[in-house]
């Protein structure tokens, strides 16, 4: 069974975000808001850090688009602050960083690489109801581009406001979408 139109399972970590005691986050916490799960292979490696500052570059922008944001790592909560603190890359970052030293998230999404305990490089984009909507996995020297998934959520937030419309390849906002009919089968 393919993962994107699939509830998000079950799931119970513990957070680590700056300014904020470590605090948990449940399954149950996400549902009500589009949120997105940024899952890496590990704290103090090499891409993981020009990934994550990529993508808080973007949060403000993903926030006022009504998005949480959770990296997610097999590492501990208390590794991801150790990194904070000590990384001048993550150091910047605001979003929340999810422990799952249990595996149980990366489980979840089908991302854990069970040999050696470690998420695959992958982005998952759930929506209010806890159903995947997008998903982006890349190999584990290839970095993902967070500006490409402002556009994606951008485009499943459209989709789902306005029933019956469709977003093209390369859509941007205010462009051009289409409604999916018998009159449009061979003329694109």
């Amino acid at each position: 069974m393919g993962i994107i139109g699939s509830q998000i399972k079950p799931f119970k970590a513990t957070a680590f975000q700056a300014d904020k005691d470590f605090f948990e986050v449940t399954d149950e916490d996400v549902k009500g808001k589009w949120a997105v799960f940024f899952f890496y292979p590990a704290d103090f490696t090499f891409v993981c850090p020009t990934e994550l500052e990529d993508l808080g570059a973007q949060y403000d922008t993903l926030q006022k688009m009504g998005v949480d944001v959770y990296g997610v790592s097999t590492d501990t909560h208390f590794s991801h602050k150790a990194w904070h603190d000590t990384s001048e890359k993550i150091g910047k970052l605001k979003f929340a960083f999810l422990g799952d030293q249990l595996h149980t998230i990366s489980k979840n999404f089908g991302v854990l690489r069970e040999e050696m305990g470690l998420a695959d490089r992958a982005t998952f984009v759930v929506d209010p109801d806890g159903v995947i909507q997008v998903m982006e996995q890349t190999c584990e020297g290839v970095g993902r581009n967070a500006t490409e998934l402002v556009r994606k959520i951008k485009a499943a937030q459209y989709v789902r406001n306005n029933p019956g419309q469709v977003c093209p390849a390369a859509w941007e906002e205010d462009s051009d979408t289409l409604t999916p009919s018998l009159d449009l089968v061979g003329k694109l």
